[in-house]
């Protein structure tokens, strides 16, 4: 694990203890978004960067679904939660940017509001479409203030700059088939497959 990424592991593992304390302050529109994502999720079903499993309870019944995070004080609250909800849902611990998946092992990929916390975004995306089958979906939503002025320059300095999550998944091979914003632009949500 490089140093980027081993601190972003120690960040969440510090903030584990208090992630939901904000999830009933949550906007109508993030809550919204969640449900809509998840309830399009199909078959073999990876959550990457899973988190203190807030999607849980959005998903179809018919999903098996696996849960990959960098911090495992995360893992423990996302597998009390699914405990709670009744729900067998696999965890692992591990790297969205080294996913420990064999190639086309999942139908759908979730990332939701995490990819902007990922290192590097790019190798993330290109790990993400590797375990999707063909034709495999991939949900995204994201926040994306870091476009906008003044931050883009501030990126711009970066070893891997943060993008716009839909122009990176065209780049590594997905194919877009919906994308908008909310708020203002700063939350993109993305549904893209991974072409046949």
């Amino acid at each position: 694990m490089d140093s980027r990424t081993e601190k972003t592991r120690r960040l969440w593992e510090h903030r584990a203890g208090l992630y939901d304390f904000g999830g009933h302050c949550e906007h109508v529109a993030i809550r919204n978004t969640r449900e809509l994502l998840c309830g399009g999720a199909r078959g073999r079903t990876l959550e990457v960067a899973v988190g203190t499993g807030r999607n849980l309870r959005y998903y179809p019944p018919q999903v098996k679904l696996t849960g990959l995070d960098l911090s495992s004080a995360m893992i423990a609250r996302a597998a009390k939660k699914a405990e709670d909800l009744g729900l067998a849902i696999t965890f692992v611990e591990g790297d969205a940017q080294r996913l420990p998946f064999a190639d086309r092992s999942f139908e759908t990929v979730l990332c939701a509001l995490s990819l902007c916390t990922i290192p590097d975004q790019e190798r993330a995306l290109r790990e993400m479409h590797r375990v999707l089958v063909p034709g495999g979906r991939l949900l995204l939503v994201d926040h994306i203030e870091y476009t906008r002025m003044p931050l883009r320059l501030r990126e711009r300095r970066r070893e891997h700059p943060r993008r716009l999550p839909r122009e990176v998944a065209e780049e590594v091979g997905f194919e877009v088939g919906h994308h908008d914003r909310l708020f203002f632009g700063v939350v993109e949500r993305v549904v893209a497959h991974r072409p046949h």
